[in-house]
């Protein structure tokens, strides 16, 4: 779901190289979900070993993020702790949504249309976390364990200097006071369009301080616009106002008081908004972590991908070479 503001907010296109020697504090829940929900095969179903596990997140976590590793950039990744109660509306409108999805499937008479359906179907369970931070472990990267959302524990890191930037897919970063926003890093490069035309994907960069006088307002002025639009903990905001609207409202009235007593006189505001507005502000987030990068260890990756969920041996070990040459060559590179 996410806060929708795509719109109005400005970015710029970066290469992967621009991101070299660069740590990133990667929403692991938000990129899992990427995994699970575009890494499946021709039906729409997931990838899966012989006993039906789910290995669509392991995939992605190896190929594309020891491609990443290759280009020389550090991710690590922070999980997301126990969610707001304020959340619980997002919770039921999402599952909400997969159980329309799931009937559909099940009465889809083509093939095209169950794919369609099936990629809405993603559930990421405590097992599929537990061993993708596993998999993160034996591939050297380091695991942040946030004791709320992720998002935020990634935006404080970034905001403390500790990291270069917050890389997700969702806005509401911004909203959390990540300096830098990281779009695309763990997207496919190439996606197919409805048309069926192929287009590269590159990596986006949206700097808060350019956004914020982009749009000519503060932070402040900033989260009352996406509490305006909705968020994660009021889904589809005020009624009636979109990103436009809400921008010129935030702009005009500025304090967030004003700003919501004036559009309570026209629109029904049927959330807390002092609530939504004070877990943006002060988000639950630990100092306590550690931002310590391992050598890989190949007999580990191999044993949870080979051994334990059937990955081809012969591939592995090829994207294992390949990514201890690349690191080689980047370390030569350093040293000289």
């Amino acid at each position: 779901m996410g806060l929708q503001i795509s719109e109005i907010v400005p970015r710029s296109e970066i290469a992967f190289e621009d991101l070299r020697g660069k740590i990133l504090a990667v929403d692991a829940f938000n990129t899992l979900y990427q995994f699970i929900t575009t890494i499946r095969q021709p039906d729409g179903t997931p990838l899966m070993d012989s006993k039906g596990r789910v290995t669509s997140h392991l995939s992605g976590l190896f190929y594309r993020t020891t491609n990443l590793m290759g280009k020389g950039i550090k991710p690590v990744f922070v999980f997301d702790g126990k969610p707001p109660k304020l959340k619980e509306a997002t919770h039921i409108a999402r599952a909400e949504v997969k159980e329309a999805a799931e009937a559909r499937f099940e009465t889809a008479e083509t093939a095209e249309e169950r794919a369609k359906y099936a990629s809405r179907i993603s559930y990421l369970t405590k097992d599929m976390i537990d061993e993708s931070k596993e998999l993160l472990d034996a591939l050297g990267i380091p695991v942040v364990q946030a004791p709320g959302e992720g998002e935020a524990q990634a935006a404080f890191m970034a905001d403390q200097g500790k990291v270069y930037a917050s890389a997700s897919q969702d806005y509401d970063s911004l909203l959390f006071g990540a300096p830098k926003l990281i779009q695309n890093l763990t997207l496919a490069t190439r996606r197919k369009t409805a048309s069926g035309v192929y287009v590269n994907i590159t990596p986006q960069m949206i700097d808060l301080q350019k956004v914020l006088n982009s749009l000519q307002i503060n932070r402040e002025q900033l989260i009352c616009l996406g509490i305006l639009v909705g968020t994660d903990y009021n889904p589809k905001g005020v009624v009636g106002i979109g990103p436009k609207n809400a921008l010129k409202i935030v702009r005009q009235h500025v304090s967030p008081a004003i700003i919501f007593k004036e559009v309570a006189k026209t629109k029904e505001v049927n959330f807390d908004w002092q609530e939504i507005f004070h877990e943006f502000i002060k988000p639950n987030v630990t100092k306590n972590y550690e931002i310590k990068f391992k050598p890989v260890n190949e007999e580990k990756v191999k044993r949870i991908l080979v051994k334990e969920h059937e990955f081809s041996e012969e591939r592995i070990s090829n994207g294992l070479a390949r990514l201890k040459e690349v690191k080689e060559g980047l370390k030569q590179r350093t040293l000289f």
